[in-house]
């Protein structure tokens, strides 16, 4: 017999309802509340309220509806809040009943302002530590790079501080005073090549110019990712303009503190490639798995005898040429701590050789005062090992990136160097958690399951095929075999 739809009858009052059986048991809310403490903000932002006054939505509500606000990409705060009841997973996940009040959108902003940047990064850092906990952090390789984020600005408000129209402007003088009173409070130091147009709505943001578009404003996030379960271990945002090779010694730094582990080898492309970068890895001992930046590519020069075919006497300090003249060295700059040798103009004028040798007046050559330690990092960058891990880079990070992209992390949601720092921390922390999710598996029998390391899951994998060729082996099967049982 058919059955028909009765006209909805809402019943006074509904017995039995909990939102704990409303949810699936493999929910991923469930194993984000599980894996995560949210309740250490408390400690974290409690001078940041006072003892009067109303009282506040509780932090950790706060900081889990940052997550949900990344997590599911809603695009404003005000539709989240919206949403907020209509949706019986996020209310149990922030520990809310049918009947409690929704907060107002605005609490998320206040909360922003009044906590900063810091509270995020420390519970990014958290994440990044319950990861080393469960195993899934090596240390001793990382592979770094950058991505852009747009800005949430409009380029029709960027103005060109070179031209002369903007001292008509009443407005533009106010805006530079206001600058300029930053620039004295919080004076650069990451090298920003782009000062001539600011933004008059987002001033941190600097005009980029990728490819053969056109140039827009840009935010700049610098990664590092383990290369074990591609956690990644630290992050730092800033202006587009700023050069990623000047942040490699941040992210080295920030990843040991953050890993308590050494870093024995860096895997990056030709930006880093600078003999500034060279000589830091020498220094600490790691090996710098990278191409060199162009200008020390000496193919790049064709027709032109490299400086590979001068020898240097280390003796009398000067190099002698394929046609068997000498370059003396001149004085050290002080700055780029590099000496400069030339040949002799009468002899480079009557040299046959001068075709394939220079197209200037005399052939010249430059020294790094550190020239022999740059050239045993130069050695270790051509290695097989270094080239093999350069591709594995360039696919690691890009997947890294990729996934970040189902959060937004490409376009800023607020204005502000720190806002967009803090939406960063959201989503990489986020990121995190979810391969925490994945690889950390729920106790079973009295046993906990821990990732084995990924050469023994390559081994794994290959004595599979080699025991049941004909057979084929899903990716099913073989994460399955990826964990070892330890008892607790």
């Amino acid at each position: 017999m058919m059955g028909h739809l009765l006209p909805p009858q809402d019943p006074l009052f509904s017995v039995n309802v909990q939102l704990e059986t409303r949810v699936r048991t493999d929910h991923p809310l469930r194993r984000v509340n599980d894996l995560v403490d949210f309740d250490f903000i408390y400690d974290e932002v409690a001078d940041t309220y006072g003892e009067n006054g109303n009282v506040s939505v509780p932090p950790p509500v706060i900081l889990k509806l940052m997550l949900l606000l990344i997590m599911y990409n809603v695009r404003s705060e005000r539709e989240l809040m919206e949403t907020l009841p209509e949706r019986l997973d996020w209310l149990w996940f922030l520990g809310y009943t049918l009947d409690t009040e929704i907060p107002d959108h605005s609490v998320l902003s206040k909360a922003r302002t009044r906590w900063g940047k810091e509270a995020f990064k420390h519970f990014f850092e958290r994440i990044v530590l319950a990861c080393v906990n469960a195993g899934l952090v090596d240390g001793t390789k990382i592979f770094v790079d950058s991505s852009f984020i747009d800005a949430d600005a409009s380029n029709g408000a960027v103005i060109d501080t070179h031209s002369l129209k903007r001292y008509l402007s009443e407005g533009y003088r106010k805006l530079e005073e206001r600058l300029e009173e930053k620039e004295v409070a919080e004076p650069r130091t990451d090298h920003v090549v782009n000062r001539r147009y600011v933004s008059t709505t987002d001033p941190d943001a600097s005009i980029v110019r990728q490819g053969r578009g056109g140039a827009t404003l840009q935010y700049k996030t610098h990664r590092a990712v383990d290369a074990e379960c591609e956690i990644i271990t630290t992050v730092e945002v800033t202006p587009g303009a700023v050069n990623e090779g000047h942040k490699m010694a941040a992210l080295i730094d920030g990843h040991e503190a953050t890993t308590d582990a050494q870093v024995t080898t860096i895997v990056a492309d030709s930006q880093y490639g600078t003999k500034e970068n060279f000589l830091l890895c020498h220094d600490k001992g790691i090996a710098a798995h990278m191409p060199a930046a162009k200008y020390l590519n000496e193919a790049s020069r064709k027709g032109i005898f490299s400086e590979d075919q001068f020898v240097y006497d280390k003796e009398t300090d000067t190099f002698l040429c394929p046609a068997g003249q000498r370059l003396k060295g001149g004085t050290l700059d002080e700055r780029t701590q590099n000496r400069v040798y030339l040949a002799s103009r009468t002899a480079c004028r009557s040299c046959p050789l001068k075709p394939q040798c220079t197209r200037a007046r005399v052939r010249s050559l430059q020294r790094h005062s550190r020239q022999e330690a740059l050239d045993h990092m130069l050695l270790t960058a051509r290695t097989a090992r270094a080239k093999r891990d350069i591709i594995i880079r360039q696919h690691l990070m890009e997947r890294s990136f990729a996934r970040s992209t189902r959060y937004g992390f490409d376009r800023a949601r607020w204005r502000g160097l720190w806002r967009v720092a803090i939406q960063e921390y959201v989503v990489c922390a986020l990121q995190n958690i979810m391969t925490l999710v994945r690889f950390v598996q729920r106790p079973v029998k009295g046993l906990c399951t821990l990732p084995i390391p990924i050469q023994d899951r390559v081994y794994t994998l290959i004595q599979r095929v080699l025991l049941a060729p004909a057979r084929f082996i899903t990716l099913t099967e073989w994460y399955s075999q990826s964990y070892r049982y330890v008892v607790r």
